[in-house]
């Protein structure tokens, strides 16, 4: 028969969808009894509205009712105390900054996705990066910080999908995987945001260092178009960034593509390659279609010195993608535009900095 020790231990072990760590670990289980064929269970919520709390309700009772000689499960969910809440907080992000997180002494890889213009499908690329690296078993973050366009959020399908605050962290939604915060979360869809630099670097600093996106491997960053207020604050603030620059084929758009490259250079920053969207394909009945001209791409990377990694052809399947919130990288793999940007995963993945001589800070 099950004990209140081994089941204690059954739903200690539900991983907390938000926090991605067991209940167990972060003392959400305040008490476990057994009363014949009923276990009697209390779990603490981090808050109130908990947006997660009917997954969680969900997985405990499974895994109580999976232990042998339990057949119902009496569970109460309550909220931790504001002191709990605060230790829960300090103890998993209190204390760091932007650099400690994503600083040159972090194991985690930033890659900022820039282009000279907009409307060359940017925020395509960073999305289906973040969700193909997460397909892929890397832990991803997805950081939207594209202020005044940002997009990240519906090409997701997340649109209506708001952060959790506890105390002083951000818990942000999940999307196929991926950790997506963007400010298109916290206001207005259909209100401009019309901000100065000051505002937009703070915007940028706090949602490097608040938000809790968990145990990350790689941390993509959607920047805005051009070289503005947003590219330079991340160039303060992640100095080490790996910088992946986006054009079309268009000449208009390869010619400032470079720009965005070189500034990303000038602020410290690594460009490791350039990917050519909207590029020309064959469709099924062997017709070519070039409706942006071609050689962009190879143009921009030749004048940075850097790889082409790929060309995303302007196929249906990338827009009609876009359109319903689905990323097209997890399509068919037999698509023109899937196999395509597989082949850019793998450049990017390649280019990542070798690691060997990274220091591991121990204390005794």
């Amino acid at each position: 028969m099950t004990s209140p020790e081994s089941l204690r231990t059954a739903v200690g072990a539900v991983i907390d969808p938000e926090l991605r760590r067991s209940l167990g670990d972060l003392g959400m289980i305040e008490s476990v009894d057994i009363d014949g064929a009923t276990a009697r269970i209390t779990v603490l919520l981090t808050i109130e509205a908990c947006p997660k709390r009917s997954d969680i309700e969900a997985d405990v009772r499974a895994a109580a009712l999976a232990m042998d000689g339990i057949d119902s499960v009496d569970l109460t969910l309550g909220v931790m105390s504001v002191d709990a809440r605060k230790a829960l907080s300090a103890r998993l992000h209190g204390g760091r900054t932007a650099e400690d997180r994503f600083g040159p002494t972090s194991l985690v890889r930033v890659i900022a996705v820039s282009s000279g213009k907009g409307g060359v499908g940017k925020s395509t690329v960073a999305a289906n990066l973040a969700v193909a690296l997460a397909v892929r078993g890397q832990k991803v973050g997805l950081l939207d910080a594209d202020v005044h366009g940002f997009s990240i959020p519906g090409l997701l399908g997340i649109p209506d999908a708001k952060p959790t605050k506890v105390d002083d962290m951000i818990l942000p939604p999940r999307a196929f995987d991926v950790g997506v915060i963007s400010i298109g979360m916290f206001v207005d869809p259909h209100t401009p945001v019309s901000w100065r630099g000051p505002m937009m670097h703070r915007t940028i600093n706090q949602f490097l260092s608040d938000v809790y996106f968990g145990d990350l491997d790689v941390l993509v960053c959607d920047l805005p178009p051009g070289t503005g207020d947003v590219a330079i604050s991340l160039g303060q603030l992640v100095p080490t960034a790996d910088v992946l620059v986006v054009t079309t084929p268009q000449a208009s758009a390869s010619d400032i593509a470079e720009r965005s490259g070189l500034v990303a250079r000038q602020l410290g920053q690594r460009v490791i390659g350039v990917v050519e969207t909207m590029s020309d394909w064959i469709d099924s009945d062997g017709v070519a279609h070039s409706m942006f001209g071609t050689g962009g791409g190879a143009e921009v990377a030749a004048r940075l010195d850097v790889p082409l990694f790929g060309s995303i052809p302007l196929a249906p399947s990338v827009i009609d993608a876009g359109n319903r919130g689905t990323p097209f990288s997890r399509g068919d793999r037999s698509d023109v535009a899937v196999s395509a940007f597989d082949r850019i995963v793998d450049a990017v993945i390649k280019s990542a900095p070798k690691r060997g001589t990274a220091s591991i800070p121990l204390s005794v």
